[in-house]
């Protein structure tokens, strides 16, 4: 399920808007929630925010807690909706974002459910080097009005 750039080439605008199919599970005036077309796991929902933005740093900060706020909401529902133990709530973006519109994918997950696709090799930092990134990440921000 890939989309073209921009709004008016983006499945998710369309499934937003109704012109689109998608087996909607929650929505507001903020945001729509829909089972993701190929999941990880019955259940694997994206929520998405009405208004298209393609990633999180786009989305203006007014817009952050009625978005997470929906994910919130499905993470509890889920345990009792589908049986599962908890959920795995991520974020892809740019490297790995099939869909240039934000989304966030709430997962349902079980103990053994043999998701193992999430490896993230760890790397310590060597002497000086994390005082650096530190740095750098706060004047980045330093830098970003409102933190944005």
């Amino acid at each position: 399920m890939s989309a073209a750039p921009g709004r008016d080439g983006c499945v998710f605008c369309r499934i937003v808007a109704g012109d689109a199919g998608a087996h909607v599970v929650l929505e507001d005036e903020h945001t729509v929630a829909f089972l993701d077309h190929t999941p990880l796991f019955a259940g694997h929902t994206l929520v998405v925010p009405r208004h298209h933005v393609v990633t999180l740093d786009e989305l203006v900060p007014e817009s952050i807690s009625p978005l997470m706020a929906t994910v919130q909401r499905l993470v509890a529902a889920m345990p009792e909706a589908l049986g599962c133990q908890g959920t795995f709530v991520a974020n892809n973006n740019v490297v790995s974002q099939s869909v240039p519109h934000l989304h966030v994918h709430v997962v349902p997950r079980t103990r053994g459910d043999g998701l193992r696709g999430f490896f993230w090799p760890r790397h310590p930092y060597a002497p000086g080097e994390a005082e650096a990134a530190a740095a750098r990440l706060r004047a980045a921000l330093n830098g970003r009005a409102g933190g944005r």
